[in-house]
């Protein structure tokens, strides 16, 4: 006599589109950029570079793509977040994204890269913390521009979902 075991295996299943988080996550880090290099260039020029030893001396066009890069990185995790809480609709996206950008302004620019930069002997390194208010400007309008590019590609809507 044959006895057959079954073996339950359950999955958690979440939408993410990588590509729209990595999408949206560039286009944020772009605009974010352009506001960086308009209002405070050395923050883009001098600070972002010096994560990564690539300055001084300052150089712009290093430091975007260093930025544009954490942009891309960043939306990629936005992706996740935003499957993991079953976020589709347009609204929903970009208020998460204006959060996460808050989030990210806080944790990173505020706490972390302070503390990142007087470690590698940045001469742009800021106090700890650094909660300057263009700082979160920046931080807000990335997440806006991540949570809209996100939502477009994605395909959300406003019903809510």
């Amino acid at each position: 006599m044959a006895t057959e075991t079954g073996r339950g295996v359950r999955t958690i299943s979440h939408r993410s589109n990588w590509k729209a988080g990595v999408g949206g996550g560039i286009a944020g880090g772009i605009v974010m950029g352009a506001l960086m290099l308009g209002m405070n260039d050395a923050v883009i020029a001098v600070a972002i570079p010096s994560l990564y030893f690539l300055a001084p001396p300052a150089t712009v066009p290093v430091g975007m793509a260093v930025h544009v890069f954490h942009g891309a990185v960043l939306g990629l995790a936005f992706a996740g977040l935003a499957g993991v809480l079953g976020f589709e609709s347009m609204g929903k996206v970009v208020g998460l994204g204006l959060v996460w950008g808050v989030v990210i302004w806080v944790a990173l620019a505020g706490l972390l890269m302070p503390v990142w930069l007087s470690a590698v002997g940045s001469p742009a390194s800021p106090p700890f913390p650094n909660f300057a208010p263009p700082s979160l400007l920046w931080h807000a309008v990335y997440g806006l521009v991540l949570g809209g590019v996100y939502g477009v590609l994605e395909g959300g809507t406003d019903s809510g979902h």
